[in-house]
């Protein structure tokens, strides 16, 4: 009988990322934000208030961008001299060791108005750009962002606004990448994206049904579970420094599918690029700042460069 071979590595351990029931009384979902955040940096979120069929319909047209034909899809490219990371981009890279890392991206602002740049939105479909699909979608994550940063600065023992503040107030930018992760026949040969934080503040991540997303704990790795109403959040870089360290950046990676096609639709909500990030003031009165404060502009390219931050 011939051998099964797995469609994509597997996780190494039987255990589950934490997850966090919105409907449940609100200092019960306030600790398990703060736990969570603490000890995996990463969680599910359950009975979140935003509609399954809103996100359905933000996947499909998602989905039908990356379908276009390739000249349609570079009509949106990113400039090849640009600074910044709106656009459509094909990401190919190899490491030290031989291992591929291989996606195509579509990246643009959602929020706020003032920072959205229709030259970089898919013209495939009216729909897409209609507010109600993207530009409601980043409304509902705005709330949810400002939601679980606010329990996290509780957790803090600071005002609830302490982090959203820090991170810029209502500067924060959010940034939508929807990542198209091909099909790979040698699966030792090739990741989606390879072991790494995220260098924003916290990160919302849905997906089509097929896994791939995995978090790193306790030196093993871990399979990301979900369904078509749940969603990922990652904490990252940012609160991790804002935190002085109390809060965790989840580690993880993305693993490609011998046979199909995955598509993910993180948010990103980060700083302006010349806000100042740092270890929040009253938390170093009687502690050390265990990070140094970046202009966020600095930290991505140092970050982005794989440059010595701290």
């Amino acid at each position: 009988m011939a051998e099964l071979v797995p469609s994509k590595f597997q996780g190494t351990s039987p255990v589950d990322i934490p997850i966090v029931d919105l409907s449940n009384n609100e200092d019960l979902v306030a600790r398990a934000v703060v736990k969570a955040s603490e000890e995996w940096g990463m969680f599910l979120v359950v009975n979140h208030g935003i509609p399954t069929e809103l996100m359905r319909r933000l996947k499909e047209l998602g989905t039908e961008f990356f379908e276009l034909p390739e000249k349609e899809k570079e009509a949106v490219a990113r400039p090849a001299d640009s600074m910044d990371l709106e656009g459509y981009t094909t990401d190919y890279e190899k490491d030290k060791e031989g291992r591929k890392t291989w996606a195509d991206h579509l990246f643009h602002r959602v929020w706020p108005a003032s920072r959205i740049n229709y030259r970089f939105w898919p013209k495939n479909s009216p729909d897409y750009r209609h507010e109600e699909v993207n530009e409601e979608y980043a409304r509902e994550i705005k709330k949810q962002s400002e939601k679980i940063m606010g329990w996290l600065s509780e957790g803090l023992g600071l005002h609830r606004d302490a982090l959203k503040e820090g991170l810029g107030g209502e500067t924060v930018e959010y940034l939508m990448k929807i990542i198209f992760y091909p099909p790979c026949p040698k699966l030792e040969l090739l990741y989606g994206a390879p072991h790494h934080t995220d260098l924003n503040g916290i990160t919302f991540l849905i997906a089509d049904e097929v896994d791939g997303l995995q978090a790193y704990q306790d030196n093993k790795w871990v399979d990301v579970k979900y369904d078509d109403s749940s969603i990922v959040v990652i904490i990252a870089d940012q609160i991790k420094r804002m935190s002085n360290g109390r809060y965790k950046s989840g580690e993880h990676r993305v693993t490609m599918d011998t046979v199909r096609t995955r598509l993910s639709w993180p948010v990103f909500a980060e700083p302006n690029l010349d806000h100042v990030v740092g270890p929040l003031a009253e938390l170093v009165i009687d502690d050390a700042p265990k990070f140094k404060p970046y202009v966020y502009r600095e930290y991505k390219y140092l970050k982005m460069n794989k440059l010595p931050i701290d």
